[in-house]
């Protein structure tokens, strides 16, 4: 479930006018960094909510456990190894919200936790995690009328919800302060799996973009009449003017390589007290004043 069907976002900020520039600036209050931390660590559970902190962040370990015991061999009826599949499942968690390769998740298992996997096991792991429901990867965004720009053509990792790599890696509150790069990723996979709820009530479609330059912008909103709309995901307001203008200059770049220039530009943070539009164009809109 999004904020918003939990009941932590307050819904004054519909992604869909935002999408079509009709959003209208709002003052939307102050949330506690504590409270952002929370929302990452208990994750969208019907029924977390209500509960403490601490049963709530139960939910995912045990959802992790019965994927272990049971499940990975209801799937298909194969018998697999426990032990491997969760220390992909760990390092999927280490990698979350990257376009971390095979071969990558393969030397992160044999340095993190050393132990080998081969190539074609990782790939049958991934296929059954994608029939568990267990993944959700985000796939890569290429503008239709972009000529020589390069897209490197990798999908983002995802988790269903940024919980589970929580409880893989058994995460707290203090260890996230201890990590604030690690939270950031675990925030931009909080707001995208936000987004891919709201985007389907429209029918437009969630990507990223990423090319070979090392351009990125981490969230790209594609609407049914082909025009798109490019999001910077921070966690705090000190982030904002940097990632702003990251926007610009790669819509900017796509523009003069030949493709079609964003409709909207927003930066989604998990700190600001107020929806507003900057005096260069960029939306700046809280996660958790966000809907449909």
């Amino acid at each position: 479930m999004s904020l918003y069907e939990c009941g932590y976002s307050d819904g004054k900020i519909s992604l869909k006018d935002l999408c079509e520039n009709k959003m209208i600036d709002t003052f939307t209050g102050e949330v506690s960094f504590e409270k952002i931390i929370s929302y990452v660590l208990v994750g969208g559970w019907p029924a977390s909510i209500g509960m403490d902190e601490k049963k709530g962040m139960l939910l995912s370990k045990g959802y992790i456990k019965a994927v272990l015991g049971e499940d990975i061999y209801k799937a298909d009826s194969i018998k697999r190894d426990a032990h491997k599949i969760e220390l992909l499942l760990r390092s999927l968690a280490r990698n979350e919200s990257t376009t971390v390769t095979n071969k990558t998740l393969k030397n992160d298992i044999k340095e993190k936790d050393f132990d080998d996997i081969n190539i074609d096991t990782i790939t049958d792991y991934l296929n059954l995690f994608n029939k568990l429901y267990l993944i959700e990867n985000i796939p890569p965004f290429a503008n239709k009328l972009r000529s020589s720009l390069r897209v490197k053509q990798s999908e983002k990792r995802h988790f269903v919800d940024q919980s589970l790599a929580c409880a893989l890696l058994n995460l707290t509150k203090e260890k996230l302060l201890d990590d604030l790069e690690y939270l950031g990723f675990l925030f931009e996979s909080l707001v995208e799996r936000d987004l891919l709820t709201y985007v389907s009530s429209f029918n437009a479609k969630l990507y990223h973009y990423q090319d070979y330059n090392g351009n990125e912008i981490d969230a790209v909103i594609e609407m049914e009449d082909g025009s798109w709309c490019g999001f910077e995901i921070k966690l705090g307001v000190n982030q904002i003017e940097d990632a702003a203008n990251n926007l610009k200059r790669i819509n900017d770049l796509i523009v003069k390589q030949g493709g079609e220039s964003a409709k909207t530009l927003c930066v989604i943070c998990g700190m600001t007290n107020a929806a507003y539009k900057r005096p260069d164009g960029v939306y700046v809109v809280p996660i958790t004043s966000l809907k449909d």
